[in-house]
């Protein structure tokens, strides 16, 4: 069912990573975790253009590397496995050798080549994985009771509070083309991602370099501009598996319709990160930063992330207090030049900076706004034409029980 239009496509209710024509997906419990869903699975029936950005923490977890060379082989996959619960990063030589046997047992099993297979985990670092329990999930993969995208959303989350998927359609080529996302994170979300996973389907045609620099440059304003804590985790991957079964003409930059293909990867990126923002661990409301007039797109995502990243900032929207000094303070250490005296900075519509001095403002009309589950601040440099986005959660006292037992 079609609903939403967005001018250039259309959002489809109750889409799915599967959305897209030829994907398959599923997911059961293996025993990694004491009950849930553990490991699941994202296929398509053909080979795929594939790309991948992946976490900038130097400690790459093994199925990152792995994954990472076999995409490198050719750009295919056809085939992504992912398990929840253990992370397997930190695990040195024995870690990458499970990676590969993942990889090797689920392409056998699929009837994939190997280097079609991407492995992804999240979860405890520095534990190995029972592969004995992989073992059996891989071994189950095409049983059809484990069959269904909601089984796949549900087997790669870890503190999640719920599942973060989206669909769209659009024309190109006179063909319906299909965008599916699927993806997990509720911490240590930031700056490059982070304990975030996201796949992205379509079924349209592309041509693989350019896709993979669509997929830098949209993860740099969607992906890359949420945060929860401020923490750079060791197992982010975005990665887009386009497998043209509509046959539309290729994709790339030289399409007259590659501005509209681009347009709608965006929107099922974006709203995939604001998902993940709005699921913080223990978030109580979803916070966008939205900074106007700057003199670069990459100095306006400097100052908003400094503002969404700030703790000081995220306690005052959880105690819904109109505190404008602290979204100042934040503006200026953002290591981005700013001329002080031109800043405006508005809560929701309600002016409470000028000219870098304060508004007279009702301060009841303020916490009344930032009583609200979404809340958008405002920072006007007016030192040029740039824009960014950037979102993020508020900081709450769940957010610190959760991750004092994390282990526990």
């Amino acid at each position: 069912m079609l609903v939403k239009s967005k001018s250039e496509f259309q959002l489809l209710k109750d889409g799915h990573v599967t959305s897209p024509k030829g994907f398959t997906a599923g997911g059961m419990h293996c025993g990694l975790r004491k009950s849930k869903l553990d490991f699941g699975w994202l296929h398509s029936e053909v080979p795929a253009c594939a790309a991948g950005v992946y976490t900038m923490n130097s400690f790459q977890a093994a199925p990152l590397k792995v994954t990472q060379e076999s995409l490198a082989a050719d750009q295919k996959l056809q085939t992504i496995v992912v398990n929840s619960g253990i992370a397997n990063a930190c695990t040195g030589a024995q870690g990458i050798e499970d990676a590969q046997k993942t990889q090797e047992l689920a392409a056998a099993k699929m009837n994939v080549k190997q280097n079609h297979v991407a492995v992804a985990s999240t979860g405890l670092i520095g534990v190995t994985l029972p592969m004995e329990k992989i073992e059996a999930g891989i071994e189950a993969m095409n049983e059809p009771e484990n069959q269904a995208p909601e089984r796949f959303e549900q087997a790669i989350l870890t503190t999640d509070t719920i599942t973060k998927t989206i669909a769209v359609q659009l024309e190109i080529d006179g063909k319906t083309i299909t965008i599916g996302g699927a993806a997990k994170g509720s911490g240590m979300i930031d700056p490059n991602m982070a304990t975030m996973l996201a796949y992205i389907t379509t079924d349209a045609q592309a041509d693989p370099g350019s896709l993979q620099n669509a997929l830098r440059a949209v993860t740099d304003k969607t992906f890359n501009m949420i945060t929860v804590d401020g923490d750079c985790s060791t197992n982010d991957t975005v990665l887009v598996m386009a497998n043209g079964l509509q046959n539309n003409e290729p994709l790339n930059e030289n399409h007259p319709q590659w501005d509209k293909f681009i347009h709608a990867l965006t929107f099922v990126s974006e709203e995939l990160a604001k998902q993940i923002a709005k699921d913080g661990e223990g978030a109580t409301k979803l916070i966008e930063v939205k900074v106007k007039g700057a003199s670069s797109e990459q100095a306006g995502r400097k100052v908003g992330k400094a503002v969404i990243s700030s703790n000081l900032v995220k306690s005052a929207v959880f105690g819904s207090d109109p505190n404008w000094g602290r979204i100042i303070c934040a503006v200026g250490y953002s290591e981005e030049p700013v001329n002080p005296d031109k800043v405006n900075v508005f809560l929701g519509e309600i002016p409470v900076v000028k000219n870098g001095l304060p508004v007279d403002f009702d301060e009841q009309e303020g916490k009344t706004y930032l009583d609200q589950p979404s809340v958008k601040l405002t920072v006007d440099l007016n030192d040029g034409y740039a824009e960014a986005t950037a979102w993020g959660c508020d900081l709450t006292y769940d957010y610190v029980k959760i991750n004092a037992s994390y282990r526990t």
